[in-house]
């Protein structure tokens, strides 16, 4: 099911943006505020509700109603940000995108984030990396650069990673991939398989999955969005990296929302 609201035309675009969600009530009106504040708008959203039960999709389809774009409301009832995000790009492909791009309803695309990626897609890139920082409302300056230290140190990690090496048959090297700051071409995006169908995490396999394909991969810092650290805090340093290498949670849940 889809709910399409007002725009300019941006329904025949190329590129189309994606959303995943779940329980994202208390948070996704900023993210829709946040892409209805981007300076390149000619785009189509679809926002995926991944069986939520705290009426986050009634609050997108609230905003479908004013927003400056069409935007388009699915459910998922399969669980897992992975099936969300392949249901809402395969939409999207369907619809006529040439050009994806995906965020998340806990996330905040700085105003230039729809034109960096449109931009380096249309300067041959296949996939786009962009730059994640810390929510400006969720922590102070020195909470930022906390942050930013780790995600260096994840980074530094996946690039000397031995399963990560280009000897293992990969065309590029590994670069930092947030699924919740990527683009994409629609072509790539179908030639790997598109994006796994199971729980978080999945950016890394899908960035492998594009590495084994090409070699067309780059990094846009102007490309930006500010990210919520709510599983850094629920997990910690220890258990969100535990989380990334595909260890398990603990007695955490898969999701701390």
């Amino acid at each position: 099911m889809s709910t399409t609201g007002g725009g300019t035309g941006a329904g025949a675009g190329a590129l189309w943006v994606v959303v995943p969600a779940y329980q994202e009530a208390a948070r996704i009106v900023g993210t829709l505020e946040a892409l209805a504040a981007q300076r390149d708008r000619d785009f189509t959203l679809v926002v995926v509700d991944n069986a939520s039960t705290d009426g986050t999709s009634a609050l997108a389809r609230d905003f479908a109603r004013w927003a400056p774009f069409p935007v388009h409301v699915l459910h998922e009832p399969d669980k897992g940000v992975g099936c969300a995000v392949d249901t809402g790009f395969r939409y999207a492909i369907r619809g006529g995108a040439t050009l994806l791009a995906r965020t998340d309803a806990d996330c905040l695309p700085r105003p230039g984030w729809t034109a960096a990626a449109r931009a380096a897609l249309r300067e041959g890139a296949g996939l786009v990396c962009g730059r994640i920082d810390a929510r400006r409302d969720e922590h102070g300056p020195l909470g930022r650069a906390g942050f930013r230290a780790l995600v260096r140190g994840a980074a530094l990690f996946g690039r000397l990673r031995p399963a990560h090496r280009r000897s293992r048959g990969y065309l590029a090297p590994y670069r930092m991939h947030a699924g919740n700051n990527m683009a994409v071409t629609a072509a790539l995006y179908e030639a790997v398989g598109g994006m796994p169908r199971r729980p978080s995490p999945t950016d890394r396999l899908f960035l492998n999955r594009v590495r084994r394909h090409t070699a067309a991969i780059v990094h846009a810092r102007e490309m930006v969005v500010e990210n919520s650290t709510r599983r850094l805090r629920a997990y910690g340093v220890v258990g969100t990296a535990r989380w990334y290498l595909d260890r398990g949670a603990g007695r955490q849940g898969e999701d701390p929302r």
